[in-house]
């Protein structure tokens, strides 16, 4: 990860100072010949092939000094803590007056979000970041999380290292991705205990698919043959003008100041005017934000950005990568035909047609991608009902606010109610791609039964200000949310092979997307609680009327799953791979305080102790290297990022 420039904003704007991921052997920026981009190269794996990546914090300068965060870090919520030594890390710390925002070296630890059967020292842990290995680390901070060395030791131990390349060292980690399940649509994303809404802000997240393997296998229900999707993607080292039509797109809102770089709020004022004094004459964080809206919709990186299609049918994968945004897409002319035929998992069992007709308005989902944050969705859109020289805009009516269910409001159609055009040009050849009607996709097997464990969904409301303090997770006793901290004991431990399922009681106004780390689940149903006045679930919690099924576009496997304010959601999973892992809910910002608890599949792992004075030692070492130097495959063979048995490549869209 590397901080570096980039034209997000149309021509005429200021450059943005973002991070991203880029491989070793690729430096440099994308517009520079190299890899370094935002979003981040796509990684393109291939069924039961490994895919070993060594995640390295670059997030120093030319002369070796470490890079402050971009943004304000609020050092008063339960994050990762550098400065806090070795006592003092992966804490809340406490303070006697509201402190200043953190400008010391920035942590990191990354997750591949939607990959089930992978060792839990490659799962991006929350507390299993680093430092960048920089010259001027201050006295008094450590440079690895709490169970960095544990996960260390532990892939030595079980992922058959054979070469110090493999180790990992101050400055970086490894994973090992075994890429045996189903093909599908993931990402890569920092996952940074207390820090993960502010990192991934900044701009260091990517796609990763999956393919080959029986659950690729697409039949032509017409006569049983292989079906044809719309392809191909982007692949490295296309030739310019090679035509794409399969095409990954995240979409994810910004806001800029006038210099062109990147807004955050600095102050909790931001979000519901409660100003100064915070600590300690409130319970209130002073820079963190219950939720944040952008109001520029940035697409592969690009501000409103256009993409020419022909007038053919296209395959997309779209990525919700917004902070807290949840998406409500369309196309804004009926003509445009949308099957949907995968989510997070895969494909689902059947395509689904999004009757498109933009002028039913947003009083349900209807017709339309909903789409929380970190979901994802495999649609087909077709425009060749499209003249030559038209135009089409993608359209947001997803709310600028926290998404509580249908009805909902509408975004402000000037900015972030508008995503991206298409503009038709004409075709280059036949398009021999199967209607999606008729394709055939692979089956999906529904486990039955399961252990049944009620969790909840709570909020807990300042006692100062008529706003939140904390979003939590917790358990479900005698009907009553128990609300649950990071650092509190484990208190879902499924034994390996288990099949479970998780009842979550929603007891807040908002819907929140939860995603369980290691598994894929399949959603059982939703049934309405008894609520107030206000809409909120009572306590004691009980249900009333009868459980609805999934929506057609949540069958098959998912990893996130939208819970409704007022409803208990059902999901079933069966837990295979021992360790210890994480669920939470993808609202980052309520992710990075509190709304993330640990859990452990089989046995509760133990921390080993470490020995900090070495990794100190190591991490301030001041060899004469430079920038280039310390990445440079040649000269030091043990810095690499990718072992590329597979493909990477970066999907660009046009500024308007």
């Amino acid at each position: 990860m590397r901080q570096f420039e980039q034209q997000i904003l149309p021509p005429g704007f200021p450059s943005t100072t973002v991070w991203s991921y880029g491989a070793v052997k690729a430096p440099g920026t994308v517009a520079q010949g190299g890899s370094f981009n935002y979003p981040a190269f796509t990684i393109e794996a291939n069924w039961r092939q490994p895919v070993r990546v060594k995640w390295i914090n670059g997030l120093v300068d030319k002369k070796r000094n470490y890079l402050p965060h971009l943004l304000p870090v609020d050092q008063t919520l339960h994050w990762a803590n550098p400065g806090g030594g070795k006592g003092g890390r992966d804490t809340r710390p406490q303070f006697a007056q509201t402190p200043a925002a953190y400008m010391g070296p920035v942590p990191m630890s990354t997750h591949l979000h939607g990959a089930p059967g992978v060792g839990d020292e490659s799962d991006g842990y929350p507390e299993a970041w680093f430092l960048p290995k920089a010259k001027n680390i201050p006295n008094g901070h450590v440079a690895e999380g709490s169970w960095y060395h544990t996960f260390a030791q532990q892939f030595q131990n079980e992922r058959k290292v054979d070469h110090h390349s493999d180790e990992w060292r101050p400055g970086f980690s490894v994973s090992e991705y075994p890429n045996d399940d189903r093909a599908s649509t993931m990402w890569y994303h920092d996952h940074t205990l207390g820090m993960t809404r502010l990192n991934v802000y900044a701009g260091p997240a990517g796609f990763y698919l999956l393919r080959g393997g029986p659950d690729d296998k697409v039949y032509d229900r017409r006569d049983g043959r292989a079906a044809v999707l719309p392809g191909p993607a982007p692949a490295l080292g296309d030739k310019a003008g090679t035509a794409y039509y399969e095409i990954p797109i995240v979409i994810q809102d910004r806001s800029f100041n006038t210099d062109g770089s990147l807004f955050y709020p600095d102050t909790r004022e931001f979000f519901d005017g409660a100003g100064a004094p915070y600590i300690p004459e409130t319970d209130l964080s002073p820079i963190w934000n219950p939720e944040f809206f952008g109001n520029v919709m940035v697409v592969n990186g690009v501000a409103w950005p256009y993409q020419e299609v022909e007038a053919r049918r296209y395959r997309l994968r779209l990525l919700n990568g917004c902070n807290s945004r949840f998406l409500l897409l369309q196309f804004a002319d009926a003509n445009v035909d949308v099957w949907q035929i995968g989510n997070e998992g895969g494909f689902l069992e059947t395509p689904i047609p999004l009757r498109n007709h933009p002028a039913d308005g947003i009083a349900d989902g209807t017709g339309k991608v909903l789409l929380a944050p970190a979901e994802r969705a495999d649609v087909i859109v077709d425009f060749s009902n499209l003249p030559v020289g038209a135009t089409v805009q993608m359209l947001n009516l997803g709310p600028d606010e926290p998404f509580g269910g249908f009805p909902t409001e509408g975004s402000d159609a000037a900015t972030t109610g508008q995503v991206m055009e298409f503009r038709v040009i004409a075709r280059r050849g036949e398009d021999k791609s199967t209607p999606p009607p008729f394709l055939q996709l692979p089956s999906i097997v529904h486990p039955l039964g399961g252990i049944v464990r009620s969790l909840s969904l709570n909020e807990e409301m300042s006692q100062f200000y008529d706003g939140p303090a904390a979003a939590l997770l917790g358990t479900l006793e005698e009907g009553q949310g128990v609300t649950k901290l990071w650092m509190n004991d484990i208190t879902e431990n499924p034994t390996v092979g288990a099949t479970e399922v998780w009842e979550i009681y929603n007891f807040t106004a908002d819907a929140h997307p939860i995603h369980v780390h290691e598994v894929r689940f399949q959603v059982v149903d939703r049934q309405p609680l008894a609520v107030d006045e206000d809409g909120e679930a009572v306590q004691p919690a009980h249900v009333i009327g009868s459980p609805r099924a999934p929506e057609a576009w949540e069958t098959g496997y998912k990893d996130t799953v939208i819970a409704y304010p007022g409803e208990v959601t059902r999901i079933r999973a069966e837990f295979d791979t021992p360790g210890l892992f994480v669920w939470h809910c993808h609202i980052v910002e309520h992710e990075d305080n509190e709304m993330m608890r640990p859990y452990a599949v089989g046995p509760i792992p133990m921390r080993l102790p470490d020995d900090d004075t070495k990794v100190r030692a190591a991490a301030t070492s001041t060899e004469s290297l430079s920038f280039e130097d310390e990445y440079n495959v040649e000269e030091d063979p043990a810095n690499f990022e990718l072992e590329l048995d597979h493909d990477l490549y970066i999907p660009l869209l046009r500024n308007q």
